[in-house]
């Protein structure tokens, strides 16, 4: 049998139950496979609330305010290229993609101003993560952008979470 993807999801906030760890797994999968990652890998996930997140994103990023989602890739990559097999931790035998904090908090208020559900705007925050950690960005305006935010409308749809058609992505979302 084939090794699988590790992905621990760690909450230090009430409502995590099983079903949504399932569910965050799932789309991390989902990401995946439309990334092309057919090897085991591992990526660690943390719910978390706006202080929480706050301080890592101050002590990580030194920006001294709350945001929605953070990305850690463990390695610097250009959108459609994987680390190998080679990059596999020995005693694991899974690549270290890299780790993600999402502000539950965040993704309230956020699903409320967009006007969807949380467990849509939570996979939308978890989507846009995986694609910081296999090496897309979306720093500038044009290009990088535009690629990211098509890589996350195909893969929400896939999940068949598409965004309401009136509803646009804030220019801010994400780290």
């Amino acid at each position: 049998m084939a090794k699988r993807h590790y992905i621990p999801v760690t909450a230090d906030v009430p409502g995590i139950n099983d079903g949504l760890r399932a569910f965050l797994r799932k789309v991390i999968r989902t990401a995946l496979a439309a990334e092309g990652v057919a090897f085991p890998c591992e990526v660690n996930v943390r719910i978390t609330n706006d202080k929480t997140i706050h301080d890592i994103n101050r002590e990580q990023r030194e920006v001294d305010r709350p945001t929605d989602v953070l990305s850690f890739p463990m390695f610097e990559l250009s959108p459609g290229v994987l680390p190998g097999v080679e990059d596999a931790d020995p005693g694991t035998g899974l690549v270290p993609l890299g780790d993600m904090v999402i502000s539950m908090e965040r993704v309230q208020a956020q699903a409320k101003e967009y006007g969807h559900s949380n467990r849509r705007e939570l996979a939308y925050l978890t989507v846009h993560s995986v694609l910081h950690l296999l090496g897309y960005d979306h720093l500038d305006e044009g290009p990088q952008k535009a690629r990211m935010r098509g890589r996350e409308e195909e893969i929400m749809a896939e999940l068949g979470l598409p965004r309401a058609p009136s509803k646009e992505s804030s220019p801010g979302r994400g780290e």
